[in-house]
């Protein structure tokens, strides 16, 4: 990535943080590519692992490129999905560090987080004119599945011990503070965002005196992360998990830095093109001031006959999701991501169904194989193209109840919103109009209903209740059954993973 050795902060022998002189140092120069997927069957598709093939497929054809990636949360990690730094061939290193703590940035998100709700309940305590311990809108947050939190009491023992209250936990990938994180500037900016996160009608962080130290121990966790791949090629990690109740990609910090060191920069989104996909065009993009000039749909036979019961079924999920794109102005191309079994057949068939209904395909068999499984794509994607010319389903200025029902019929092709009691009462009480719609809800449907799989069909998209995210600029649509605090399943992860006597991990994944 060119960078000198006094550009880097070494955290150990395999992970480096970037200094701030580093992104500052030169102009956007690269092409961004956006890595996006159809709707998931509950494995995933893979596209950490294709964007990270993709990668080593570009840089053994001698190409300058580089990716940004999400950084892995610990309650996945814990849970049933495993872990993100790709897999096989593709995959980063050291993926355990990666996997458990990195460089510390989520530890830092929820130290700032859960501060701004202690400062909360000591104003409580001593009686702060303007807090109502009924209208709190701050939650805690802990970067772990529990269940058990999502609705609780705190303040409890009398007098000495805080004013009792209801609370809630969230998981820390679905905090304020990381999607600040990843859509600030710069460090000016962030200290503005934080203290304008709004945490009780008519108060704000700011108002808490809280906002300063917030910044202070999100200092070094604004500093992307730098990684590498199998095939030592260079990665920046950053913020952004889960796009099904958060936004879903990495930081600004990291693609700007990326786009200067590099001629091709792959960033991925989380799930499929109706939510990390969207939001990176309709949040993300407008933030970073540059459109990719290409989108990679990853798809699956898993995820076909997941979404289908026939290959011709489950067809119409990836179809609709390239239509997604186009329709938001992106030319697209899909990825075909085959798994140990697969029959060849059937990927053959549905490359070439593809290429009926006018989508170019191509074999990305990187877990396997590595970047020589996809060096026909690379050159596909290595082509000069523009930048695209974004057809945003709403701007900026509208009307919050304007932009919700965009997104719902013009991208996911709902017929309406629906809004219950509690949703619409939040919705009149908005202090301000918010920039951007981030929807919360299911990754396994285009709809908010997760069995409702493949092509929906006639829906209206049901919103429970609002989050107002005032210092991201977000308004957060909860919709269906979606929680922002998952928990543990039976057959979780955790059982796997094990500290060996010569002090090795195993079984993280």
């Amino acid at each position: 990535m060119n960078l000198k050795a006094d550009e880097i902060i070494a955290w150990g022998p395999q992970l480096a943080k970037v200094r701030w002189e580093a992104i500052e140092a030169y102009p956007k120069r690269g092409q961004l590519i956006l890595v996006s997927a159809m709707s998931p069957a509950p494995a995933g598709e893979g596209k950490t692992t294709v964007a990270i093939g993709l990668l080593d497929a570009l840089r053994q054809r001698g190409h300058s490129a580089t990716a940004a990636l999400r950084q892995p949360s610990l309650g996945p990690v814990f849970g049933s999905k495993g872990g993100a730094t790709g897999g096989g061939r593709a995959q980063l290193v050291p993926a355990d560090s990666i996997n458990l703590h990195c460089t510390g940035d989520f530890h830092a998100i929820t130290s700032a987080h859960n501060l701004l709700s202690a400062v909360i309940d000591n104003h409580l305590h001593r009686g702060h004119p303007k807090l109502d311990g009924r209208r709190i809108l701050w939650p805690r947050v802990m970067d772990m599945n529990d269940r058990a939190l999502r609705h609780c009491l705190v303040g409890l023992g009398g007098p000495l011990h805080g004013q009792p209250r209801e609370e809630r936990f969230e998981i820390t990938a679905a905090s304020e503070i990381m999607a600040i994180l990843a859509l600030s500037q710069d460090w000016q900016d962030l200290r503005r965002r934080l203290g304008n996160i709004l945490v009780c009608p008519g108060v704000r962080a700011e108002d808490l005196g809280a906002a300063g130290a917030m910044a202070a121990l999100l200092r070094d966790a604004m500093l992307p992360n730098l990684v590498h791949t199998l095939e030592g090629n260079p990665v920046l990690l950053h913020c952004g998990p889960f796009a099904n109740i958060a936004h879903g990609t990495s930081s600004l910090v990291a693609t700007r830095l990326a786009l200067s060191r590099a001629d091709y920069v792959l960033q991925e989104a989380g799930f499929g093109a109706d939510l990390g996909g969207e939001k990176f065009l309709n949040i993300f993009a407008r933030e970073l001031g540059q459109a990719p000039s290409l989108a990679v749909v990853v798809v699956t036979l898993q995820g076909l006959k997941y979404h289908g019961a026939s290959l011709e079924e489950g067809l119409l999920n990836p179809l609709d999701q390239l239509r997604r794109l186009q329709r938001l102005g992106v030319p697209v191309v899909a990825a075909l991501n085959p798994r140990n079994g697969d029959s060849p057949e059937e990927l053959g068939w549905v490359r070439r169904q593809l290429g009926l209904h006018g989508y170019e395909a191509f074999l990305a068999d990187v877990y396997a194989r590595g970047g020589e499984g996809a060096l026909e794509l690379a050159d596909y994607l290595a082509q000069p193209r523009p930048n695209a010319r974004l057809q945003h389903p709403y701007e900026p200025g509208q009307p919050a109840a304007e932009k919700i029902a965009a997104v719902a019929c013009q991208v996911y092709g709902a017929e309406g919103v629906d809004y219950s009691a509690e949703a619409s009462a939040q919705m009149a009480g908005l202090p301000e109009q918010p920039a951007y719609i981030c929807v919360a809800k299911t990754q396994y449907s285009i709809s908010d209903d997760p069995s409702r799989r493949g092509l929906p069909g006639p829906f209206r998209l049901q919103v429970r209740s609002l989050k107002y995210a005032s210092g991201a600029g977000l308004l957060v649509p909860i919709c269906g059954d979606i929680q922002t605090m998952p928990g543990l399943s039976s057959q979780a992860n955790y059982q796997h993973i094990q500290l060996l006597a010569d002090g090795s991990i195993e079984g993280v994944h």
